[in-house]
């Protein structure tokens, strides 16, 4: 079955649908005639159905390849109440569910097999799915196979392998990649050669669009849900305690609500899962693991009680709000804490330094989202590529930001930004902006600058919000390479050179200077520096299979970012680094901070951070002026490191003694230099 007419009798008899919805009858014809596809298409624009129907058209199993439990066991349930024949193999099996499947598939009844794509790595998954006649591959949340995005499964990575030893045709869907995803899909997935391209638009005209920076925002959280009370909603938290306290708040205000986090257990997971998908007004609080699997219909709201990841994130998250397509509204509040956070994850990540960089822009550009001058739905929507957009349906919309002409207040930050050579974060240039005296400011002599103090207009908390819109309009990216310094992008250039303007937002400055930040464990200065450290320590942790504190704990590393050892001596001075900890790690760590690891001999290292460190230098330079001998005739002679160590260590008061360590030989040439130097070290 292959026309348009059968795919409509199966549309129409199986699914109940009277007609397809946009873009869905081109997609269903591409994949049923076997074609490679890739389909973008909004969350709630019946994804499923376009691999569901041609499944029922083609001969043999289609296998559907999904991170997610919950959703394959809703879509299966549905298949089966609708006549289908299908199955799921899943961790969240019994025993007696996997033997149904195993005698569908043995028995030739199955048409559409889900499974998560972990099942790929089992050694008997290709030879299952050969015997089984498998006839197309359908992988859903294709975005999982980006390795550095927001949702990577590795066994994504194998879905390609697949696809080749099976001979058979692949159609992907997502609702969330950007270009550069789609292009990561293509070659992961597709071996490089384009499948036929379906974009079927981002936009969800249904769901209002808001951002708030945060003022009180458990109270900013409440208000919206007392607002919407009785509606099913979902409010995404940064941790898994805020998701209890939130839940716990909400209850005490009257609501139906419930927290869901991935360390719960997960009997109380799947309890909560089901709970949503059959109760009508029940809020869930919960970290981003709730609700990707949950194909409920008429959820009402989504809101964010914390910055999101990426815009990518936030797409996808408040996607599930709506999929009825009546109307549905999201809030999502920001802070200056939210994007300190998100910055350190980043820099604590083991991904390259370009990949870092690329993280940081997309960043930026969710902050250009919450930050937005106009119409956010336009903000949002140009990020991926769409640029004709009708709204009339988010904040800015409803109410028009307060902006002004901040060209002059935007010049002064880059130009603070040339002056110091693109090596200082924010902190650092606030600091000079604002005229604020400081030891590093001192020490660097920026206080003789021409930016020093010219930036009166704004206190601390005024330039940190004109920073993070700069970063919103992508004028300044952190550098991953310098631990946080801010580069300008040229994006920022014509405004530096006075042949651009550029407006900003009044009211968001205003609210930052409402709030105090949260005590941060460092300066925001040390802050990329503290999580550069940090990411060593993971890296090296997971090499050895140990804890991270088992390397250093947090407050070795708070004094090292705080102090900045510039050697192996300054560095052994540093609580909680011993001996063998300097010996072992020290020079990776030295490298972080300083960018070059000192190259001192081993028999030095030993030394490092004693009075005999620097004892042992003093001779080495000794030694250096009498290898010649003091006229410089001799013939050359010298020392061993370990012969200069034991010299400082064991500190002999006469020639005797050095005689002992040195032999007849050095002790004629080096022992009266050596014992002066001896003398005056004490």
């Amino acid at each position: 079955m292959t026309t348009a007419s059968g795919a409509a009798t199966l549309l129409r008899d199986v699914f109940g649908h009277d007609a397809f919805r946009p873009g869905q009858s081109e997609i269903v014809d591409a994949v049923a005639q076997g074609r490679n596809v890739l389909a973008i298409m909004p969350t709630g624009g019946g994804k499923s159905l376009c691999f569901q129907l041609p499944a029922l058209m083609r001969d043999g199993v289609t296998v559907v390849i999904s991170p997610l439990i919950a959703l394959m066991r809703d879509q299966v349930r549905f298949l089966q109440e609708a006549g289908v024949s299908a199955g799921a193999l899943t961790s969240a099996n019994t025993p007696e569910e996997n033997d149904a499947v195993f005698d569908a598939l043995a028995q030739g009844q199955l048409k559409l097999l889900y499974m998560a794509p972990e099942r790929l790595g089992s050694g008997g998954a290709l030879n299952m799915l050969r015997r089984a006649n498998t006839r197309l591959i359908a992988v859903d949340e294709a975005h999982c196979v980006s390795q550095w995005g927001h949702d990577f499964r590795p066994d994504y990575l194998r879905i390609g392998d697949l696809r080749r030893a099976l001979g058979v045709p692949l159609a992907a869907f997502t609702a969330t990649a950007d270009p550069e995803t789609q292009d990561e899909i293509v070659a992961k997935l597709f071996d490089g050669e384009p499948p036929q391209h379906f974009l079927h638009g981002f936009d969800r005209p249904n769901l209002h669009l808001a951002f708030a920076a945060k003022d009180n925002p458990r109270r900013q959280i409440l208000n919206f849900a007392a607002a919407r009370k009785g509606q099913s909603g979902i409010v995404y938290c940064g941790t898994r305690a805020k998701t209890e306290q939130l839940a716990a708040a909400l209850r005490e205000d009257g609501h139906n609500a419930c927290h869901y986090h991935g360390g719960m257990d997960p009997e109380d997971r799947r309890a909560v899962e089901t709970r949503f998908s059959r109760e009508d007004g029940l809020i869930v609080v919960a970290t981003i693991a709730f609700g990707m699997g949950i194909d409920k219909p008429d959820i009402r709201w989504v809101a964010h009680a914390d910055l999101p990841k990426s815009i990518e994130a936030y797409y996808q998250e408040i996607g599930r709000a709506g999929r009825d397509g009546a109307p549905a509204e999201t809030l999502t509040l920001f802070g200056p804490d939210d994007i300190r956070l998100r910055r350190n994850q980043i820099d604590e990540g083991l991904a390259p330094p370009e990949r870092r960089a690329a993280d940081h822009a997309r960043l930026n550009a969710l902050l250009g989202l919450a930050e937005a001058l106009d119409c956010r739905r336009q903000t949002l929507l140009a990020y991926f590529g769409e640029d004709e957009v009708t709204c009339n349906n988010c904040d800015l919309c409803d109410r028009p930001a307060d902006v002004f002409d901040g060209t002059t207040a935007v010049r002064k930050a880059l130009s603070a930004i040339l002056r110091t050579d693109e090596y200082f974060g924010a902190g650092h240039l606030i600091d000079i902006l604002t005229g604020t005296q400081t030891d590093r400011i001192r020490e660097r002599r920026h206080d003789q600058l021409p930016t020093f103090g010219v930036g009166t207009e704004f206190d601390k908390r005024g330039w940190q919000a004109v920073f993070r819109q700069m970063m919103g309009h992508d004028l300044v990216r952190p550098d991953p390479e310098r631990h946080g310094a801010l580069r300008m992008t040229e994006a920022a250039r014509p405004i530096l050179r006075g042949e651009d303007t550029i407006r900003l937002r009044r009211d968001t400055i205003r609210t930052s200077a409402r709030r105090p930040a949260a005590k941060a464990l460092v300066s925001e200065e040390d802050a990329p520096l503290l999580s550069a450290l940090k990411a060593k320590r993971r890296a090296l942790a997971e090499a050895a299979r140990v804890p991270a504190y088992v390397i250093f704990n947090d407050r070795t590393l708070i004094e090292m970012a705080e102090t900045r050892p510039a050697t192996l001596d300054d560095l052994a001075r540093v609580g909680g680094v011993g001996a063998k900890k300097l010996e072992r790690y020290g020079r990776e760590f030295l490298q972080v901070i300083t960018g070059a690891a000192e190259d001192q001999h081993p028999a030095r290292r030993k030394l490092a951070g004693r009075a005999e460190g620097g004892v042992y230098d003093q001779l080495l330079a000794v030694q250096a002026d009498l290898t010649r001998g003091p006229d410089g005739t001799d013939k050359p002679l010298s020392c061993s490191a370990s012969q200069l160590a034991r010299v400082a260590r064991l500190h002999p008061d006469d020639s005797a003694g050095l005689e002992r360590v040195l032999g007849d030989r050095r002790a004629d040439r080096f022992g009266a230099a050596f014992l002066d130097v001896l003398r005056a070290a004490g």
